[in-house]
């Protein structure tokens, strides 16, 4: 069961050790109900005429806290897989993503891809003196479109400007992205961005 030294440690260990430390398959899964659970008890303390209506205080510098470690205990992992994905790509190898959730694997992946695109596009063609030339990603990975068919609530949209970044209906943040990056957003948001010409739809056939 997750609780707030659990969280505790694993960022202490996190910062202290270069590789990623081992978490379970529905970690993050765990932490959004922790805090949902906090969250409820918060405001039952709030609303509470008994003697524990004094502990509120408490529980909301535990569960601000328990954010800060979460957004921090985040941060450390993706700049360790991000770093990754550099090294993976200058020494032209693909690691096995050891000790990382699904969710970090297609992170790896898809930075890798990334990186590989420009690596191939600037350097490669500069060395070797042709026209340096971006290849243009013609398809979504696989894993991207069955999260679009899971998630009927959100669109992919493709950005024709830069985007700083922003607060989306779902009250999530999202961006800053650049010209040409995709991404899921809500609805809403989507259909926004897609109306003031910052973004077009992306059509994704199904197969």
């Amino acid at each position: 069961m997750l609780t707030f030294e659990t969280l505790f440690e694993l960022l202490r260990k996190e910062k202290i050790n270069q590789e990623l430390q081992k978490l379970d398959d529905d970690f993050f899964e765990q932490t959004s109900q922790y805090l949902q659970e906090k969250t409820a008890v918060l405001e039952t303390e709030k609303t509470s005429n008994s003697i524990f209506s004094g502990d509120s205080k408490k529980t909301q510098l535990q569960l601000e806290n328990a954010r800060k470690i979460l957004k921090e205990f985040y941060e450390k992992r993706e700049n360790k897989i991000i770093n990754l994905a550099m090294l993976s790509s200058r020494a032209e190898v693909r690691e096995s993503g050891t000790n990382m959730l699904k969710e970090e694997k297609r992170l790896y992946r898809e930075v890798l891809e990334l990186l590989n695109t420009y690596r191939d596009g600037i350097l490669k063609n500069a060395v070797e003196g042709k026209k340096i030339k971006i290849a243009k990603k013609k398809q979504l990975p696989k894993d991207i479109k069955t999260e679009q068919k899971a998630s009927s609530g959100n669109k992919m949209i493709r950005f024709l400007h830069p985007v700083p970044k922003f607060v989306a209906d779902d009250l999530n943040t999202y961006g800053p992205f650049e010209k040409e990056e995709m991404s899921f957003l809500p609805q809403k948001t989507a259909g926004l961005l897609i109306k003031r010409k910052r973004a077009e739809e992306m059509k994704i056939e199904n197969t």
